[in-house]
């Protein structure tokens, strides 16, 4: 009896209630997500960013890659487009929403000409609904032309995944819902990497693929370099 009162006995001490003493003795609560962002770990991320562009910044007006880490992944992306202004802003395992939220940091400073954004398969394997992410995608279009309204926002598909074959009918269909929305909006592009990365049997390639079944082997960047070669270019100046 005597253990079990030592906790009310060191409260009152301590001028605590029983409520008071049990927040004091608990873990800190882990940080809360904003509704806006998936991850506080890209915190980080923007962070290191930060620390590059005072050393390196990357060229302004020139052609920004952005989204999940198919993009951040794409170690051979200035290799790809030799005497291009490319550039890679890719972070974790990012979604629609979080390109959105940070694109104050990691788009908007650089004001590019054209942005390159790969995100949306994460968000479906989260439970984001398709309707959902096609209208994350809008958004982060009319926050990049909020302030640079001439600045070209290219959409790449939701690609194929083998590890992720239960979400194509779901990736379909965000791919499709997203298609039509930028149909309808300015200064907007969409390019189609999810039909080039299937196989002779209609279904994801995993040959494509690493290992995990996500994420892709030199074989699966060259077809996106195929794919948007004849868009890594300035459609016009951006601001």
């Amino acid at each position: 009896m005597k253990t079990r009162r030592r906790p009310l006995l060191l409260a009152l001490a301590l001028g605590l209630s029983t409520t008071g003493l049990a927040h004091a003795l608990s873990p800190p609560a882990p940080p809360q997500v904003p509704e806006q962002v998936s991850n506080v770990a890209w915190a980080t991320d923007m962070t290191e960013f930060s620390k590059n562009d005072a050393t390196s910044p990357p060229p302004r007006g020139g052609i920004e890659f952005i989204g999940s880490s198919s993009i951040r992944m794409w170690e051979s992306l200035a290799a790809d487009f030799p005497g291009k202004p490319v550039f890679n802003r890719g972070f974790g395992g990012s979604e629609v929403r979080d390109s959105t939220w940070y694109a104050d940091r990691i788009v908007i400073p650089y004001a590019p000409c054209k942005v390159f954004l790969y995100a949306g398969d994460n968000d479906l394997n989260s439970g984001r609904p398709p309707v959902q992410v096609r209208d994350d995608v809008v958004a982060f279009v009319q926050r990049v032309h909020e302030v640079l309204p001439k600045t070209t926002v290219e959409y790449l598909s939701i690609k194929p995944s083998p590890s992720r074959a239960h979400l194509l009918p779901g990736i379909n269909q965000a791919n499709t819902l997203i298609r039509e929305a930028l149909s309808a909006l300015p200064n907007t592009g969409y390019t189609d990497i999810y039909t080039p990365m299937l196989g002779a049997d209609g279904k994801p390639d995993p040959a494509l693929f690493r290992e995990d079944m996500l994420h892709m082997t030199p074989a699966g960047y060259a077809i996106w370099t195929k794919a948007i070669a004849p868009k890594v270019q300035c459609d016009g100046v951006s601001g």
